[in-house]
């Protein structure tokens, strides 16, 4: 079904002038010529043609690849691009303007995608500025590996591996090279790269609606940057799957696009087309480098994972070495930039200078940074440091025997935690609503690691070194504000038994730690009672304990009237406009129809551990 696209535009018409605009204003270095809307040519705003003592290497094509090829105009990379409306070619004109203000007496290098229109145009305005007197080169870059070798004159296409060729010439020409030595280093470059791309949607071109061409549950393999269809559709995959095709098609002897051996070098870039969340380009990343050095016997020199040349909102990635790259729509494209054992004339000197040119300093505002220097062959974890307070191995282990206080401690564990288990998915839903939707799956992960932790290493018969245990059983798996909160409240709870558990653990000790707890987490996390938070749950809890306590009332009895007491204050949530959390943010009337899920969570391990307790001393 095709629908209506949303995008954050006025014009259709007007969204390459205006990305222009926005992007000279927030990059200082870049500028533009004063030819809209036919003329739409980024440049950098310290080069005079007349003046410029330095080949010009320039690049373009259509539109709506960015930041190609726009955002890689910048010293030591591209001198100026060219940029035709939304997929289509610039005109003849838009180049040679480029071409006129930017070259000087050492000439320009046009680096083409190999697509007809852009090798027509820029083509065409070679010849006329070589008639106009100017020196003027041209390198097409074919870097696709999807389909079979071509039998026309079409050839190759041109996908994100071009982004490598950019930065190869970019680098000599700032180093002073000729026009003919650039060009050479260039054409060497897109020899040498290779490109695939998958993606899971198309894209949406702007004032127009969103085809679904692939349906559910299907992805495509091999499409190219205008949303084209690509060599095969197929149903989704997990990533390894998917890197491991793209791999093998790439790499195929068949094709010998890129004519790899095992032991040669290659730089891997993993490029996402647009919609593709950059988690899921660096699992693509971690999956491609590991297969590449165990699987086909080839050395990773560099890495670089990020949105290079993208195809609008498509999801997906491209992949390259040596250079060749990937796409999906969540697409992405995978290329590599190969050398050392393809060919013969590539020797240990050309590898380097290769190398040499992707680690140059650019001021390209989209090349990335942080990706200099030799990639190890394998990147060891490094070691979690020691901890000062950490107790020996044998105060971590469970008692062969448990004293009877420590049998009922367990019981007490077992039970708050299988009740947060339990309600994982009533929290998760209640949490959809009023939140990130996340609170059940989180406490869920603490609670099973504290059953595990149980079973082997809780001190159960000492109380106070169990809850410091719980807190670090908590830290390790519970992330995010509700982790923190219960680090905190563990944390404050133990060091007030801690202070006390010479003679054993009281029930008004207990009483006393849950006071702390509470008090840390207000301290800390700003939220009081009211506030529609856990603490709804837990101070009315602590507060009935007290008194109860205090009256003289039987210890067992107290703390189970407290539980009732924490079920109440967490009903009552549903009354209360939240004042702390993502929950602030959401209206009256949709808190109305939830409690807290936090709230929830607490009121439902406090009851389950009191009860526990309960029944035990009645058993007895």
């Amino acid at each position: 079904m095709d629908f209506q696209s949303k995008k954050l535009i006025n014009d259709p018409n007007d969204v390459v002038t205006e990305f222009i605009e926005g992007l000279v204003e927030t990059y200082p270095g870049l500028q533009y010529l004063d030819g809209f809307p036919e003329v739409k040519v980024v440049l950098r705003a310290d080069v005079s043609g007349a003046k410029y003592d330095k080949v010009a290497v320039i690049s373009g094509g259509g539109s709506g690849h960015e930041p190609a090829h726009a955002g890689f105009v910048g010293e030591g990379m591209l001198t100026a691009a060219i940029c035709g409306d939304i997929f289509a070619s610039p005109p003849v004109d838009s180049i040679l303007a480029g071409i006129r203000a930017v070259t000087g007496p050492l000439g320009c290098l046009l680096i083409v995608k190999n697509y007809t229109g852009d090798r027509l145009n820029f083509g065409l305005a070679a010849e006329q500025a070589k008639s106009e007197g100017y020196k003027v080169e041209m390198v097409i870059v074919g870097d696709d590996c999807a389909l079979p070798p071509p039998r026309g004159i079409a050839g190759r296409r041109g996908l994100a591996g071009t982004i490598l060729v950019h930065k190869v010439a970019g680098a000599a020409a700032a180093c002073g090279l000729s026009l003919a030595e650039v060009a050479a280093e260039a054409k060497r470059a897109s020899e040498m790269v290779g490109t695939m791309g998958v993606a899971l949607s198309v894209c949406t071109l702007p004032g127009q609606v969103t085809p679904d061409r692939l349906g559910p549950g299907k992805m495509e393999l091999g499409l190219g940057i205008h949303g084209e269809p690509g060599a095969a559709v197929a149903d989704l995959q997990p990533v390894d799957i998917v890197v491991s095709h793209v791999l093998t098609q790439i790499l195929s002897s068949e094709t010998n696009y890129v004519p790899i051996t095992r032991g040669s070098r290659v730089v891997v870039m993993i490029n996402g087309l647009g919609a593709t969340p950059l988690m899921e380009l660096m699992i693509a990343a971690g999956k491609v480098v590991p297969r590449l050095q165990l699987e086909h016997g080839l050395a990773v020199e560099r890495v670089y994972t990020g949105s290079f040349m993208t195809s609008l909102d498509m999801a997906g990635k491209f992949l390259h070495t040596r250079m060749y790259s990937s796409e999906t729509k969540t697409s992405f494209h995978f290329a590599f930039l190969a050398f050392g054992r393809i060919f013969n004339h590539c020797d240990e000197r050309i590898e380097q200078t290769i190398l040499n040119r992707l680690d140059a300093p650019t001021k390209a505002p989209n090349w990335p940074v942080g990706v200099d220097g030799s990639h190890p062959p394998a990147k060891i974890p490094v070691p979690l440091p020691p901890s000062h307070s950490k107790k020996n191995d044998e105060t971590l282990c469970r008692p062969q025997q448990l004293s009877p206080e420590g049998h009922i401690l367990e019981m007490a564990i077992e039970a708050a935690a299988t009740a947060v288990i339990n309600l994982k998915d009533s929290l998760n839903d209640w949490d959809s609503k009023v939140g990130d939707g996340d609170c059940g799956s989180t406490m869920f992960r603490g609670a099973s690691t504290i059953l595990e932790d149980m079973k082997k290493c809780y001190p159960l018969n000492d109380p106070a070194e169990t809850v410091s245990e719980i807190g670090s059983s908590i830290r390790k798996v519970m992330g995010g504000t509700s982790g923190i909160i219960y680090d905190i409240f563990i944390k404050a709870a133990y060091a007030q038994l801690k202070a006390n558990s010479q003679s054993g653990i009281t029930a008004l000790q207990w009483a006393g730690a849950l006071e702390a707890a509470i008090a840390a987490v207000s301290k800390y996390g700003g939220a009081k009672e009211g506030y529609r938070t856990l603490l709804d749950a837990l101070i009315p809890a602590s507060s009935v304990v007290k008194e109860k306590l205090a009256a003289g009332e039987d210890p067992v009895e107290a703390f189970a009237l407290s539980a009732e007491a924490a079920f109440a204050g967490a009903e009552s949530t549903k009354n209360m406009q939240a004042q702390a959390g993502r929950s602030s943010y959401v209206s009256a009337d949709i808190l109305a129809s939830v409690p807290d899920p936090g709230a929830m969570a607490a009121a439902s391990w406090y009851k389950a551990a009191v009860l526990a307790v309960k029944n035990s001393y009645q058993a007895s």
